[in-house]
């Protein structure tokens, strides 16, 4: 449920609508022979002050003698602080909150010790700004939070076993953003039951899951907070903008009577065995491989095929099983079609690459593109490139093109309406499908490199994009030798990466 909230507006008696003040202290005085209360009231702006009865320059001050007046405080002078009736105040104001900096309760004799944990986040357009349930395609997209209640909470006359704790969801910078016209979103948050996993949970679980707790509503202010019950167990806390595609950034507390955790759940940074990067040492002894292995013609000639005809053949060789490849006839099919399409040089160039992509995409009928740019396919040879050459070799441009052919069922499984682009959402479970495993941050980064403004990704920038995630974990698995996940790179090692 929606629940809008009117902006601040400022009315003829100086309150502005919508607006949140501070309690700075409540007095009784007498006026007239009879007992009058008081609240004084701040607004956080410093100026702008209500101006009725008991505002600092009204009438009411005039019977109240000086030693009052000191008690009370009273100053003229426009600082945003006042005072207010009672009577008023209960007329104006609908909503009182007493905030304090834990969610002790402030009727106990002794000061109870709450569990308190803090996680930053943001929305990204594109990628992790999912809105909420009524948006199921993207709303599992949107940041999680685990969170695991350990603890039932001590209170031998509840026959529960409950875990008490509040969540609270605050947007960051809305207020200092309003001069370039930034208002606060509409935000709230659901609170799912979990169990064992560790990754970002998927589509489908929000289908076929209901929520055990949620928001009351879903309202434009910069922070809410609920307070909830639930039995001891692991959940996850999404929190959401009503609309998808919002852009901002949050903060989430979890206050718990008893002990719990919680944590971002962020997937590990990891790929399905990543095949061995070709050092420079290596290239030379590939390449002599080729040209003792080069087909010659019954008088001892090389036997040319004009690219076209290579590229025919490379379709036909691509449609064969990886299993038939395995084969020595195979194998050297394939060597001997780069060695038509590379030439003399056994290498091939960025332009090349380009030719041979581009007249093999055409063939795929079912697949909407209008092509590789000549300078996707220069990044493609930079990354797979290791000796600075500016070509690749037979080894790298058969890695390269294994990859390529997987990366396109890939990227049609998701084109559903064959429009020739995936929508950045779906990217997730793409690069997931590829192998990879990736965290939040890299998910963002990958949006805002490769998605256009309507947040789709072409299938030219979908490859380069993998191209370069399959060569940045090949290189690090390379430097890797001793599998712990770090790595040092000297002066050199950074500047070939």
């Amino acid at each position: 449920t929606i629940v809008p909230m009117q902006y601040e507006t400022r009315m003829s008696c100086g309150l502005v609508k919508g607006h949140a003040y501070s309690v700075t202290a409540v007095e009784e005085t007498t006026f007239k022979g009879e007992k009058i209360r008081l609240v004084r009231l701040r607004n956080p702006w410093g100026q702008v002050e209500w101006n009725g009865p008991w505002s600092d320059k009204s009438e009411e001050w005039n019977f109240i003698n000086e030693a009052e007046k000191i008690r009370l405080q009273h100053k003229i002078v426009e600082d945003g602080e006042f005072w207010i009736s009672f009577e008023d105040f209960m007329r104006h104001f609908t909503k009182l909150e007493i905030c304090n900096l834990t969610p002790d309760t402030l009727e106990a004799d002794k000061l109870q010790t709450w569990t308190v944990s803090v996680n930053e986040g943001r929305w990204v357009r594109g990628c992790s700004a999912g809105g909420c349930r009524n948006y199921p395609d993207t709303f599992w997209t949107n940041p999680q939070y685990r969170l695991k209640l350990l603890e039932e909470d001590d209170d031998p006359e509840d026959e529960e076993v409950i875990c008490s704790f509040l969540v609270s969801l605050m947007q960051k910078n809305r207020r200092k953003e309003r001069k370039l016209g930034a208002n606060l979103y509409t935000i709230g948050f659901a609170i799912y039951e979990m169990h064992g996993t560790k990754h970002h949970l998927q589509k489908d679980f929000f289908l076929y899951t209901a929520s055990k707790a949620r928001s009351k509503t879903y309202i434009n202010m910069r922070e809410i907070s609920e307070r909830f019950r639930l039995p001891p167990s692991e959940y996850v806390v999404i929190p959401s903008t009503y609309e998808p595609h919002q852009e901002g950034e949050f903060i989430l507390r979890v206050f718990s009577e008893k002990r719990s955790l919680s944590e971002e759940i962020e997937n590990m940074i990891e790929a399905e065995r990543p095949s061995p990067i070709i050092f420079v040492s290596d290239r030379a002894n590939s390449n002599k491989e080729l040209t003792a292995d080069e087909d010659t013609g019954k008088d001892g000639e090389k036997t040319h095929i004009d690219e076209k005809k290579a590229v025919s053949l490379l379709f036909s060789f691509q449609r064969t099983s990886a299993k038939a490849r395995e084969g020595n006839e195979e194998e050297n099919q394939f060597r001997s079609i780069f060695r038509q399409i590379a030439g003399d040089d056994m290498e091939i160039n960025a332009e090349e690459l380009r030719n041979v992509l581009n007249n093999v995409v055409k063939k795929h009928k079912d697949l909407k593109t209008e092509g590789f740019e000549l300078e996707s396919c220069r990044s493609m040879i930079a990354l797979m490139d290791t000796d600075g050459s500016g070509k690749i070799n037979f080894d790298e441009f058969r890695h390269l093109w294994d990859k390529i052919k997987s990366w396109q069922k890939i990227f049609k499984r998701y084109d559903t309406d064959h429009s020739g682009t995936i929508n950045s959402y779906e990217m997730r479970n793409a690069v997931n499908d590829a192998g990879f495993r990736l965290n939040n941050q890299l998910y963002d980064i990958i949006t805002m490199r490769y998605a256009d403004k309507n947040m789709n990704i072409d299938f030219d920038s979908f490859i380069c994009c993998f191209v370069r995630l399959d060569a940045m974990f090949r290189a690090f698995h390379a430097f890797d030798k001793d599998g712990d996940g770090i790595i040092k790179l000297n002066v050199l090692e950074v500047n070939w990466l």
